[in-house]
């Protein structure tokens, strides 16, 4: 079995390149044949995961946050795109910021505990989001969402989940809004618009529930979406957003599909799994890719 680690240091703000020394006398221990990688900027886990994606068995481990491991399953899921064929099992060490994947596969935070999951060998196959081109395993969104992430990423000091709960707190300030056309399932949305949240697991950013109900194997997706609201109702809602609780408000609205088309105006960028990979735009098609992905897990 060939295996390949690629790790982000910069996950979680350096503290993720601190392990490697870490990561590395924890793999001899497995007696396996691997090979380490780092990553050396935003997009090379993807090209690193394609090139270990080659074809017969592979496991290939994302060592860092959910947006290592979405460009990890991004690298691998490009070779179904070229029709190649990629027989890949990944294994999670979670060292990011928030790890909401991991967190409810139950993979532990323990480096040597993550590799001693890996190396059981018990497999869970996930579904996976996509949008507009680009998978993601957790969540993405438009409109609220997305400023929120771009504020986030311009902090430097606040560490933790902290820093996104910061971070929506000085986007609910500004208070931006959009006017969009939502299409599922014969059904259809037009009107103004604070948020679309789009879940193939019920949590992101470490603490919000955004879509609470959403089940990573049930080949569909979750997702929700708010007209224009005020700065209070937003306020009202963050809190609850802790919980999954916000679904019951009236503003709210939760749907479940397979297939989601948006129409936005002004443009917004588009947030998958935390990072935000898209310039601006009007046009956002959501689809699900059932059971794409065999992730190592823990028997119970």
């Amino acid at each position: 079995m060939s295996v390949t680690i690629i790790i982000n240091p910069y996950a979680n703000r350096w503290k993720c390149g601190r392990q490697v020394d870490m990561i590395d006398k924890c793999m001899q221990k497995s007696g396996l044949n691997y090979h380490m990688h780092l990553t050396k900027e935003k997009g090379h886990a993807i090209k690193l995961a394609y090139d270990a994606a080659a074809p017969g068995e592979q496991t290939i481990i994302a060592a860092g946050g959910d947006g290592t491991l979405n460009e990890v399953v991004n690298g691998i899921l490009k070779h179904n795109i070229l029709g190649n064929a990629s027989n890949c099992s990944i294994g999670i060490i979670p060292l990011g910021t928030a790890n909401d994947l991991a967190t409810q596969l139950r993979i532990p935070s323990d480096i040597e505990r993550a590799i001693e999951v890996i190396f059981s060998g018990f497999t869970r196959s996930i579904d996976v989001g996509k949008v507009n081109g680009h998978y993601f395993i957790n969540n993405s969104a438009i409109g609220l969402e997305t400023e929120v992430t771009l504020a986030n990423e311009r902090m430097t000091t606040i560490q933790g989940p902290l820093r996104y709960l910061l971070a929506a707190i000085l986007t609910i300030l500004k208070r931006p809004s959009w006017q969009a056309t939502l299409d599922w399932n014969n059904s259809e949305y037009s009107g103004s618009l604070t948020l679309v949240s789009v879940g193939n697991s019920n949590r992101t950013g470490g603490m919000f529930y955004m879509t609470p109900n959403a089940i990573i194997d049930d080949g569909r997706l979750d997702f929700i979406y708010a007209p224009a609201l005020s700065r209070t109702d937003m306020f009202r809602l963050l809190p609850q957003t802790l919980k999954g609780t916000h679904i019951s408000n009236d503003a709210i609205h939760e749907h479940r599909t397979s297939h989601l088309k948006i129409h936005c105006d002004p443009a917004t960028t588009i947030q998958a799994d935390g990072e935000i990979f898209s310039t601006a735009t009007t046009d956002i098609t959501y689809s699900v890719v059932s059971n794409a992905l065999q992730i190592l897990v823990p028997e119970h």
